[in-house]
């Protein structure tokens, strides 16, 4: 049955960072949205829009950090935090959003005509050979990705989750690439709004939302799996290693996937 078993991971560790992790997405779509309404993406110092960026993206480490800290010291258990769950899923998000934003940003860039606009975040951190166009990244949407991925990943964790009870094998990955592509297009349809016209926008809205959601969907159908076994089972913990060479590998299978996309594309048009 579909609504059989939990939607939260039944390790108490995990159970406690994603119910954090969903409940703080509400939290960082305001701050965003309080950005865009009052104009502050127009109007911040550059310094002003890291400071932002970083009040969006720390809690996301901090406050989980915080509650198994206060959580260990009252119940007198040493705990490693390098074994936390919070840590790995962190450490995961960090590196795969990473890579999407220093790799993958340019296949939208050149092929399907996104642009970023915002000559006040004069902090940037650029490809040095896929940026043709001169198209910079501003550092701040390194730290706004950390916060919409995990939202991303984590309610994919939920569906993923209560998938498997089913027939992983027949649904797993299709309804990844779902998830993926509902949050792609959600994204992009919020991102790409009047409000932002000027700073942040699509030369094709239509391509982007119909392709564009898909391709950008390609990222999940990869990360979704990988992340959703991150200490999922109790006798099998990840180390720090193992999710750094997991996010690499998923970074690397994301960047084959965007490049066979750019050729469909490019085909098409």
């Amino acid at each position: 049955m579909f609504f059989a078993g939990n939607w939260l991971s039944d390790q108490p560790e995990k159970r406690r960072a994603e119910i954090f992790f969903l409940a703080y997405s509400p939290v960082w779509m305001v701050l965003m949205a309080v950005m865009v309404f009052t104009g502050w993406d127009k109007t911040f110092t550059n310094t002003q829009l890291l400071i932002h960026s970083l009040i969006v993206a720390l809690p996301l480490l901090l406050v989980p950090a915080a509650i198994e800290i206060k959580g260990a010291s009252k119940s007198n258990i040493k705990r490693s935090w390098l074994n936390s769950y919070w840590l790995k899923a962190n450490l995961f998000i960090g590196i795969f959003g990473f890579f999407g934003n220093y790799f993958g940003s340019y296949y939208f860039f050149d092929v399907l005509g996104m642009v970023y606009n915002y000559p006040n975040a004069t902090t940037n951190l650029d490809s040095a050979l896929l940026n043709q166009r001169e198209q910079p990244v501003p550092v701040i949407m390194y730290l706004y990705t950390h916060a919409y991925f995990m939202t991303y990943h984590t309610t994919a964790n939920l569906v993923l989750r209560k998938i498997n009870v089913i027939d992983k094998r027949l649904f797993f990955l299709p309804i990844a690439f779902l998830v993926g592509y509902v949050w792609a297009w959600i994204e992009t349809k919020a991102m790409a709004n009047p409000l932002m016209a000027s700073s942040f926008y699509y030369k094709n809205m239509p391509a982007m939302l119909a392709y564009g959601s898909a391709i950008y969907a390609c990222y999940f159908i990869v990360s979704f799996p990988i992340f959703f076994l991150i200490d999922e089972r109790k006798n099998h913990k990840w180390s720090l290693q193992t999710v750094c060479m997991s996010a690499l590998a998923a970074s690397m299978m994301v960047f084959y996937l965007l490049d066979i996309a750019a050729h469909i594309v490019k085909a098409l048009y």
